[in-house]
């Protein structure tokens, strides 16, 4: 996993939640970065430097893709 690279940085754990359970459905390999320790301390998200999308580059495509769609089709009513 050391040549796993940063792809999204997130603020609170509740923000991953669908996003790692798409991950996981297509057995793309990742990790997020201090997701545990900000679900249990969430006010530390800057000093830490909030929770990192990790991924292999072969992968940056395809998470970037994900990453896209999800983000295009979120509205707030």
């Amino acid at each position: 996993m050391e040549d796993f690279k940063t792809i999204a940085v997130f603020t609170y754990p509740h923000e991953i939640v669908v996003l790692k359970h798409i991950l996981e459905q297509e057995k793309i390999p990742f990790f997020f970065e201090n997701e545990i320790t900000l679900s249990v301390a969430p006010f530390y998200t800057n000093a830490l430097g909030g929770i990192k999308l990790k991924v292999h580059p072969n992968d940056f495509e395809s998470v970037q893709t994900i990453l896209d769609h999800l983000n295009n089709h979120l509205k707030i009513v």
